[in-house]
């Protein structure tokens, strides 16, 4: 028994050891980036910030099994390396969760290192209640994370930095934690890195996130990139010689580089384009990056973009200026795409060293250029923030919605009629800028004026427009404005005031009901209520009452319902939202032909009826609440909202060998031209041709095309595949798809 114990010491004491090694190198090639970025005495508080760091008791651990002090170096790295961030947001990130658990008091932090650093820890305690593996994209969660950020950006700045050292090392992660980590990512930490500017955090952060929840695609456009690398080299080879030497002969300094897309970019436009990888013609793009300051700017640049298209020529379609009016994220830049030496179209990007420190490191990289105004965009953007968050309605929620449609968006510039310019996301509408202009203005706005000549509430603006709003007294918002704003301003404040009208109308239609109820002698109750709720399939009682007030519901007809005999067996029809989700007929029982969760078998699940999963597609699990486990496929289009609002619920699912040869049920769309004998022609080559088996045809015609639905039984997605292929040969046929692909 001695023996053993002393075997375990000498174990313990061989980790204690190996771990100690571990951290000494790292320590050593952390100073080493530290001396690049920092000044003596700054250096100095970094050493005595891990100094304390390494003499606390005890032992913590990271998610890595490294030592905990390794992981908060590597963050307190990006943040310095990779965001430009000073010595008070170091000590922050190298803090940023051991002096919660270890609870450091807040006064040592002040007494050490100043009243900064103790504020800043302050806000990192705050939010380290979040989980980033799974709660951060849950509504109140992010909410809390947001009203953080409005605080003091560097919270989020090393919330960021933090993600990022996950996703790097999320491969030591449990695998069934993997996706709901990397979903977080992509949905809210990625969007944010997007609007701050952090472009290559963004980039990366989108990448790691594919590789988990894609993971054949992002591998599948990896190797060709490989594969591409060498073809790539020779054209950006030719293409730059040329233009080094024009730009030489200018009397410029200059580098220039070249920056080949995000795998995840080069999927988006695959998508976008409906395109192969082949056909995606601007993989990379071409850098020019000029060592030019002050009021010499912007002519260096547009003097670049003259040689460049005097030697290649421009698509003028692709030419972007952020330069003039830079983005909202402090972005500047010139861009234009040109038909290099073999005809391929290059994307090359024009900006000066400030310019792409910036759009390298975002707004953090303005703290070192404080030159008028230049913080005015980010303060800017985190009074839309707050605005957001004082107009939030816990009921709601969609507010990770409306702040990602703030975060992602491409943006266009209109003028008020005094020549203001003012900033909308791309595809705005008159009325968002009314919105913009004041909340009131917006409430009354019955349409507008571009150009002197009249256009409505819907109408879409684009930059350089100058509009002049009308308004009138007795205008209101109309549930139908919804349909047709892009800011989140003007969402919010529509939602707002409806609910108001809607509480106001419910309270109405509740007294209307209960003064008819007594006059019938039928109680008032729970029970009348739900009854009327499934009836007339509502959710909500306030939406019930609210329709009675409006006379879309008969009391009459109420009364009907509640005092006809219920028979016997019968049911309620069920909602739109049930019928959804039915579980699909062709799974038989006892038939296993999903792996739930990487290890449970016969486990209760079904097919959800939105997308109809069928054997080999892509899926995942969601767990109901009073469902069990309903099987959706990953292009579902409710995954993206499944995985926004509840990540917590999905789990990973994987098709497995059966012996049996399974059947699906699929829904295929074909369109054409209409021609006699084409329902004649499908049929043939599906039944006899094909040998499968149609469930249900329908077919409809429209000015000289047709439309077709058919329902056919298949084994798996290879086989659809096939089908859908042989389809696309019969004459006549412009499209086969899978219902829902488009």
């Amino acid at each position: 028994m001695q023996r053993i114990v002393r075997g375990e010491n000498m174990k313990a004491n061989i980790t204690k050891n190996d771990n100690a090694a571990l951290i000494r190198n790292r320590y050593r090639s952390f100073l080493r980036s530290v001396k690049k970025y920092m000044t003596e005495k700054e250096q100095a508080d970094i050493r005595k910030a891990i100094r304390h760091l390494v003499s606390l008791p005890g032992e913590e651990m990271s998610f890595t099994g490294e030592p905990y002090l390794i992981h908060a170096m590597n963050v307190a790295r990006i943040v310095m390396e990779q965001m430009s961030m000073g010595v008070v947001s170091v000590i922050g990130a190298l803090y940023h969760d051991i002096s919660r658990i270890r609870n450091i008091p807040p006064e040592y932090f002040d007494s050490e290192f100043g009243p900064q650093v103790k504020e800043l820890i302050k806000g990192l305690n705050k939010i380290s209640g979040l989980d980033p593996h799974l709660a951060a994209v849950q509504s109140e969660n992010f909410r809390q994370l947001i009203l953080n950020l409005a605080g003091d950006i560097r919270v989020i700045l090393i919330r960021l930095a933090e993600q990022l050292e996950l996703m790097r090392h999320l491969e030591k992660v449990p695998q069934k934690d993997q996706v709901n980590i990397s979903t977080g990512a992509y949905y809210l930490y990625a969007p944010l890195a997007h609007r701050l500017g952090l472009y290559n955090l963004k980039s990366e952060l989108e990448d790691l996130s594919m590789k988990y929840l894609e993971p054949e695609v992002y591998e599948d456009i990896r190797k060709k990139i490989v594969q591409t690398k060498a073809a790539r080299n020779r054209l950006i080879r030719d293409f730059i010689e040329p233009l080094k030497k024009r730009l030489e002969a200018q009397g410029l300094r200059f580098t220039i580089k070249s920056r080949l897309k995000s795998v995840h970019s080069i999927w988006a436009k695959m998508k976008k384009q409906n395109v192969g990888f082949e056909e995606v013609y601007d993989i990379f793009a071409v850098r020019i990056i000029l060592d030019s300051l002050g009021e010499r700017e912007k002519e260096d640049c547009w003097k670049v973009y003259s040689v460049v298209t005097d030697l290649y020529t421009p698509n003028p379609k692709r030419l972007r200026d952020w330069i003039s009016i830079p983005k909202s994220n402090g972005y500047e830049s010139l861009h234009t795409t040109v038909a290099g030496p073999s005809g391929k179209w290059i994307e090359v990007q024009i900006r000066t060293t400030r310019m792409d420190e910036i759009a390298e490191k975002g707004f953090a990289a303005h703290w070192k250029y404080k030159e008028g105004g230049r913080e005015q965009a980010i303060d800017e953007w985190l009074r839309n923030v707050r605005e957001i968050l004082e107009n939030y309605d816990p009921r709601s929620e969609d507010i990770v919605d409306q702040m990602k449609l703030n975060l992602y968006s491409k943006e266009i510039f209109v003028f008020t009629p005094k020549g203001d310019v003012m900033r909308l996301p791309e595809g705005a509408t008159l009325l968002d800028f009314a919105f913009a202009i004041h909340s009131e203005v917006g409430m009354h706005c019955t349409g507008g004026k571009i150009e002197n000549r009249v256009v409505p509430l819907h109408h879409t603006l684009q930059t350089g427009d100058r509009v002049e709003v009308i308004t009138a007294k007795n205008q209101k918002p109309a549930s139908d404005w919804l349909a047709f704003v892009r800011t989140s301003k003007a969402r919010s404040k529509i939602k707002q005031s409806l609910n108001e009208e809607q509480m106001k109308a419910a309270a109405h239609g509740r007294e209307m009901l209960m003064r008819r109820l007594r006059n019938w002698k039928i109680p008032f109750s729970d029970e009348t209520v739900k009854k009327l709720l499934q009836h007339y399939r509502t959710k909500l009682a306030r939406d019930l009452y609210a329709r009675i007030a409006d006379e879309e519901i008969d009391l009459l007809e109420i009364k009907e319902i509640l005092t006809a005999p219920q028979k016997k067996g019968s049911e309620e029809p069920k909602s739109w939202g049930d019928m959804k989700t039915l579980p699909s007929e062709v799974r038989q029982k006892n038939e296993d032909f999903l792996l739930v969760d990487g290890n449970m078998k016969n486990v209760d699940y079904t097919l959800a009826r939105c997308c109809n999963p069928i054997f080999g597609d892509p899926v995942f699990g969601f767990v109901t609440i009073s469902e069990g486990i309903k099987i959706h496929r990953q292009d579902c289009p409710n995954a993206k909202w499944m995985k926004e609002k509840y990540p917590y619920r999905i789990i990973p699912v994987r098709w497995t060998h059966v012996k049996d040869k399974p059947s699906f049920e699929a829904l295929i769309r074909v369109t054409g031209t209409d021609e006699i004998g084409m329902v004649n022609r499908i049929t043939e080559l599906l039944s006899n041709e094909l040998g499968v088996n149609i469930r249900s045809i329908s077919f409809s015609e429209k000015k000289g095309s047709f439309e077709g639905r058919i329902k056919v039984v298949v084994a798996n997605a290879d086989h659809l595949e096939a089908i859908l292929h042989r389809l696309m040969r019969v004459k006549g046929v412009t499209k086969a798809s899978r219902y829902g692909d488009g």
